[in-house]
């Protein structure tokens, strides 16, 4: 028999007695509280111990390494301890290379005369090699420069301050990389394949550097021109700095990275309470303030289009998307109608506005409670009936086309597809993480991307040809075909540096 149940037994029999059994049980208990006592020091003991191997262990996940851990970086940093042997370098030769040389390594020598001294009247100063394109590759040229009796310096055609790569390289570099949207490298690979430029990452990344800085003044020129524009496209999307925005007009178009999306960022370009033009955009809150508006109705009718495919049994939701269908098909018939004039054609819109009305009101009373699906619908018809009554849904019917610099006319669209396509490499490039990571390079990008765009809108052809004339005319010229037009229009450019409101520079005590 077990003990508990021998003492079971003697308790019910009366063989033992009460303060017997009362001893027994205060020395049990204290017997069990020792050993409670001896457990909770033992868990305290080893709760120390699993905490410090924790620690020692990065609390079970690996700690985030800020450092690079590479075999290079590892080197430096035992160069630093001074337990690596620091390397050896190449000796190179130092030192400016003689003319004689320079010419020894250049495939073709030209001579370059000041602008307007006979020739005879000047003496040779120096020799500079510049690498070219031309017959479809990279060549080597050496320019013996020469000087006037006053110190007038011949200059090479086509290539910035001392440079020695000609605008054709830096143009192709620049449209590969911020127009096509190609890494740093994948576009010196792609030069070096196809046409035997030999460029270091560093090499391109200065260069480009070196013109965005030369063209800063064209882009503040593109701002005057847009904020005096007649129609704008706008559209925003967020990028990794903050946002980009697409700001395009038929005089200037404008991409902005690393900005916010806000209303400051808009009106250091277009102010709405100065800006008299038309601006096409979605219904964001940021854009509600301007006079002249035309509402995308694509993000419109995706909205009504997803009802009918969320609930494809519900009728009234088929009915209302069908009937809003046929009024934008309507407006756009009504837009191509050349036999109406502006009196007419302002009829029809108060028309359609009256029809669209009509099929919204009650949807806005009967769905007002209405909860999921409906609810939606409720909304949706509320905002085409704010849309309506601010006259924002139908401009585009009664809006004249407008004229583009090389003489195309474009007519004002109803919806902001234009600035979304324009917005679409940029998006592609964020998800992939191709997308600079400083106010510095979001700058860069900013205006080298905005000339590039803006030239197609003022060449009939745009082609690498075409791009590099144009801009060797505005060297030879000293204005920019943005600038001729600015001031053809009368522009007054802004007092304050819109790039410096947008990306403020550190000032140089950090």
């Amino acid at each position: 028999m077990h003990v508990d149940e021998k003492l079971r037994h003697a308790v019910r029999a009366g063989l033992i007695e009460v303060d017997r059994l009362l001893d027994l049980f205060l020395a049990t208990q204290k017997e069990l509280q020792l050993r409670i006592a001896e457990l909770e020091s033992r868990c305290a003991a080893l709760a120390t111990e699993n905490a410090a191997l924790r620690t020692q262990a990065g609390h079970g996940t690996p700690a985030k390494i800020e450092q690079p851990y590479s075999l290079e970086a590892e080197e430096k940093r035992q160069q630093k301890r001074g337990t690596h042997p620091r390397k050896e370098s190449k000796k190179q030769r130092r030192g400016r290379l003689a003319n004689e040389e320079k010419l020894q390594r250049a495939e073709a020598v030209r001579d370059v005369f000041p602008e307007g001294i006979a020739q005879d009247q000047c003496r040779f100063s120096q020799v500079r090699l510049v690498w070219r394109l031309e017959d479809g590759r990279a060549k080597r040229i050496a320019y013996r420069i020469y000087r006037g009796s006053r110190k007038q310096y011949g200059v090479i055609p086509g290539v910035l301050g001392r440079s020695e790569f000609g605008l054709e390289i830096v143009i192709t570099l620049a449209y590969l990389i911020h127009v096509i949207g190609l890494s740093f490298d994948k576009a010196c690979l792609v030069m070096n394949f196809l046409q035997q430029v030999k460029l270091s990452k560093s090499q391109a990344d200065a260069l480009l550097h070196q013109w965005a800085r030369h063209w800063a003044e064209e882009f503040e020129v593109l701002c005057t021109l847009l904020a005096n524009a007649v129609v704008v496209h706008a559209d925003e999307t967020s990028w990794s700095i903050n946002s980009v925005w697409a700001l395009l007009s038929a005089k200037a178009r404008l991409l902005l990275f690393g900005v916010h999306k806000d209303g400051a960022t808009l009106q250091a370009l277009l102010d709405p309470e100065t800006f008299a033009g038309l601006v096409l955009s979605d219904d964001a809150a940021v854009y509600a303030h301007f006079t002249q508006a035309q509402k995308c109705w694509a993000h419109l009718l995706r909205k009504a289009i997803k009802l009918t495919l969320q609930a494809p049994t519900h009728e009234p939701y088929r009915v209302f998307t069908d009937e809003l269908l046929r009024i934008y098909r309507a407006a756009h018939r009504l837009q191509q109608d050349q036999r109406l004039g502006d009196a007419g054609r302002q009829r029809k819109v108060e028309a359609l506005t009256t029809q669209l009305l009509d099929l919204c009101r009650p949807i806005s009373l009967a769905q007002e409670s209405a909860t999921g699906l409906d609810h939606t619908w409720h909304l949706l018809a509320l905002e085409l009936m704010r849309l309506a009554l601010k006259q924002e849904l139908f401009t585009f019917v009664t809006a004249k086309p407008v004229e583009q610099p090389n003489g195309v006319c474009v007519p004002i669209g109803s919806t902001n597809n234009e600035a979304e396509r324009t917005l679409r490499d940029p998006a592609l490039a964020r998800k992939t993480e191709r997308t600079s990571k400083t106010l510095v390079g979001a700058r860069r990008t900013s205006i080298l991307k905005s000339v590039l765009e803006s030239l197609r809108v003022y060449l009939t052809t745009y082609t690498l040809p075409t791009v590099v004339a144009e801009i060797q005319r505005w060297q030879t010229s000293g204005r920019s075909c943005f600038r001729a037009l600015m001031e053809k229009l009368e522009l007054v450019q802004a007092e304050h540096s819109v790039l410096d409101q947008l990306y403020p520079l550190p000032s140089p005590d950090g």
